[in-house]
């Protein structure tokens, strides 16, 4: 836990789109965990089935959803705020050695945290290593091992890690798991056989670490080019070109028939495409409030992008095994009991009034200065 001398990230010098768009992230994972989109659905199944709410489920298998973007874009985010946080320790005059013990113990926190929030889900101890903290604290460490290294230094290796992830999937010829792209009998589902003794009934696979590790180090970069000495227009349109490039690679590689989008492996293919429209969101968010400076409701994000790791952990367990449901006593089940509020809706006001809460808490941390940190 961290007390930090102002709340008002401006006057920390912080580049407050990095907090913003952190924050929009947070709040649409508490979303989900507070079951709002699966309400909103089932307010009308009938049409809402195909219509704007799907974007707010993962894709089965192969295309793109937006809600296969918002795992992406906490890897990345969480790459530029590393170099963000490692370059001010470099300023105080740190060295990469002397911060390497503290990202080693972070990224162990981080994975002990992905591995218990497991059990959490399961109700019993668990091995499983599908959770995005056991992924970030792989992804965590190869990033940082080659933070100091050149702009073109780290590109090549990100573009190296999915050449390697295309190379396991397409070359290593394991009975029962040699079909690349399908689900459950590809070679991460034969790796989770090692790891894990089990594969994952939605098709995740552990080593979508090796791919993910790319949005990482992609967002070190960006954090590198934002607290960079160039123009703000220079900056905005590198984002842009980058983005554009991505998405002309993802969907490149998928409508060719050379790699398929999915993102449930991680595919070359979605790696790119995925980070495409998350730097174009982070430049249009960075042209907004950084440069704009239209910070007016700001806030209501950046309470929630201040801790982030915190409300992640919280409405994983706290959340979704305790509160959602005593959210709902009073909200949503008393709207159906006393005024006949149907079902259906009465879930999503529980759902809206559970997000509000654990909104709340943030808030109540940012205004009393009060800051968790892994």
């Amino acid at each position: 836990m961290a007390n930090i001398l102002t709340a008002d990230p401006l006057a920390n010098g912080r580049l407050v789109s990095l907090d913003v768009m952190r924050g929009m992230i947070m709040i649409l994972l508490c979303g989900e965990s507070c079951m709002l989109y699966e309400a909103i659905k089932h307010v009308d199944s009938v049409h809402t089935t195909g219509g704007l709410i799907t974007q707010f489920f993962h894709h089965p298998w192969h295309g793109l959803r937006f809600w296969d973007l918002v795992q992406p874009a906490f890897m990345f985010m969480a790459g530029a705020a590393m170099y963000i946080s490692y370059h001010r320790k470099m300023a105080k005059g740190q060295s990469w050695g002397d911060n390497l013990k503290h990202v080693l113990i972070r990224s162990l926190k981080l994975f002990i945290c992905g591995v218990a929030l497991h059990c959490f889900y399961a109700g019993k101890p668990v091995w499983e290593l599908w959770n995005v903290l056991t992924q970030l604290a792989f992804t965590t460490m190869v990033a940082y091992l080659i933070i100091d290294k050149s702009y073109a230094w780290q590109f090549a290796l990100s573009i190296g890690l999915l050449l390697l992830t295309e190379i396991l999937y397409r070359t290593v010829e394991i009975p029962g798991f040699n079909q690349p792209f399908t689900e459950g009998k590809n070679f991460g589902a034969y790796v989770d056989t090692l790891l894990m003794g089990k594969i994952n009934s939605d098709g995740w696979v552990a080593i979508n670490c090796i791919p993910t590790a790319a949005h990482t180090i992609w967002g070190v970069l960006a954090g590198k080019l934002l607290i960079s000495g160039k123009t703000s227009a220079y900056k905005i349109k590198i984002l842009v070109l980058a983005g554009l490039l991505g998405l002309v690679i993802g969907f490149g590689l998928d409508l060719s028939g050379i790699t398929p989008i999915i993102k449930r492996i991680s595919t070359s293919s979605f790696t790119f495409a995925s980070v495409g429209w998350v730097l174009l969101i982070l430049a249009a968010v960075y042209w907004l409030v950084d440069v704009k400076r239209k910070t007016k409701y700001a806030w209501i994000f950046t309470v929630v992008g201040m801790n982030a790791i915190f409300i992640y952990l919280f409405f994983e367990t706290v959340g979704v095994q305790w509160l959602n449901a005593k959210v709902a006593i009073f909200t949503g089940d008393m709207l159906h009991l006393f005024l006949n509020v149907p079902v259906n809706i009465a879930a999503v006001a529980s759902a809206l009034a559970a997000l509000i809460v654990e909104w709340g808490l943030c808030y109540w941390l940012y205004k009393r200065n009060i800051f968790f940190k892994l």
